[in-house]
């Protein structure tokens, strides 16, 4: 198992906790690229204030969000894909975001122990046909 897929999972550990910028957020590089593709905010963010900023609009949306792990994909040297399905409540709506959106993914890309680029995925589909993959 190589060392960014350790982060990864450690980032990941943390968010089923609900510690969405793992402790001290060590993880997070300075010029991170922050995208949300699809759902009901998408968005492209810059830096630790605009993943704070993006990560938000996800999050004040839902009551207890948190992302299940149930695969982790190794890429290439540099990127790793998650498979995840989350959990939680709108805050508005009641409605369960498991029955709304279904599974998910996040590709991060690490360089350096840093994760330089999080792409949140709403649909796995769109996903993989992104990053040129198969189910």
């Amino acid at each position: 198992m190589s060392e960014n897929l350790d982060l990864v999972r450690s980032i990941y550990a943390d968010w089923e906790r609900g510690d969405y910028f793992g402790g001290s957020g060590e993880w997070i590089h300075p010029e991170i690229e922050f995208v949300v593709d699809g759902g009901p905010e998408p968005g492209r963010w810059t830096g630790l204030d605009g993943l704070i900023e993006g990560a938000r609009t996800i999050l004040t949306v839902w009551q207890d969000w948190r992302p299940e792990a149930e695969e982790y994909r190794e890429l290439d040297d540099e990127r790793i894909l998650v498979f995840f399905h989350p959990s939680g409540r709108g805050k508005t709506s009641g409605l369960d975001v498991g029955d709304v959106a279904g599974k998910g993914a996040n590709l991060f890309q690490v360089h350096g122990g840093k994760v330089t680029r999080l792409v949140a995925y709403w649909d796995v589909d769109r996903a993989l046909a992104d990053l040129g993959l198969e189910q």
